[in-house]
C-alpha cells in the first residue's frame, strides 16, 4: 500500500537498511560466519538516504588488514525501497539523476524548451530553431521544427527531441533494487 504522503526519515531508513543486512548477509557465501553489520554513516540526498555500513570487525579494527565488507544502500525516501547504487563509490553526481528515470520514471528536465519557448515569443520560430540547433547540435532541421512546434504552445517536447539538448554523459552502470517499498 503506497502513502503518496510518507516520507521516510532518517532513523526509518537506519532501520530498514539494519533489517534487509540481518536477513541477507546470511545468504551470502562466507568463509565463515557472516558478518555483524555496522552502519556507520548516513547522507541525506534529495531522492533519500544513503546509508554506509561496513563489517562490525573493521569499525572496532579486529578485521583482516587490507580487506574491507561493507557498501551502502540508497532508500527511497518516498516509498522506503532499498536499492543499491553503483554509481555512489564514484562520486559521480548523475546518479540521481539515473535514479530518477530508471527507478521512479521521472523524465529529465529539458534545459533549452524555456528558452526556446521565450524565443519563439519574442523573436519567432526561425530565431528559436536557430538558437536550438546551436545548443543542440544533434538535432537535424526537422527535428528542430517539431521540438519548436511542440513548445511553441507550451507544451513539453516528445522525448526523442528532448533528449539530445541534455547534456551527453558516461553511462553509469544499472541500480539494483534489493528490497521494497517499506511496508
Amino acid at each position: 500500500m503506497r502513502n503518496d504522503d510518507l516520507v521516510i526519515s532518517r532513523e526509518r531508513a537506519v532501520a530498514l537498511v539494519g533489517s534487509f543486512l540481518a536477513r541477507d548477509l546470511p545468504t551470502w557465501p562466507w568463509e565463515g560466519s557472516p558478518p555483524t553489520p555496522d552502519l556507520y554513516h548516513v547522507e541525506e540526498r534529495a531522492v533519500g538516504w544513503l546509508v554506509f555500513w561496513r563489517s562490525a570487525e573493521q569499525a572496532r579494527g579486529d578485521g583482516p588488514r587490507g580487506s574491507f565488507v561493507g557498501g551502502h544502500y540508497l532508500v527511497d525516501r518516498q516509498d522506503g525501497s532499498l536499492h543499491f547504487v553503483p554509481a555512489v563509490r564514484w562520486d559521480d553526481e548523475g546518479w540521481e539523476e539515473q535514479y530518477l528515470t530508471e527507478v521512479r520514471g521521472v523524465r529529465p528536465p529539458d534545459p533549452l524548451a524555456a528558452a526556446v519557448r521565450g524565443l519563439v515569443r519574442s523573436r519567432g520560430a526561425v530565431a528559436a530553431m536557430a538558437h536550438l540547433r546551436r545548443r543542440a547540435p544533434r538535432l537535424g532541421p526537422r527535428e528542430a521544427r517539431a521540438y519548436v512546434e511542440a513548445v511553441r504552445d507550451g507544451a513539453e517536447p516528445p522525448e526523442e527531441l528532448a533528449a539530445p539538448t541534455r547534456a551527453e554523459r558516461r553511462p553509469l552502470p544499472p541500480i539494483e533494487t534489493v528490497a521494497g517499498p517499506a511496508e
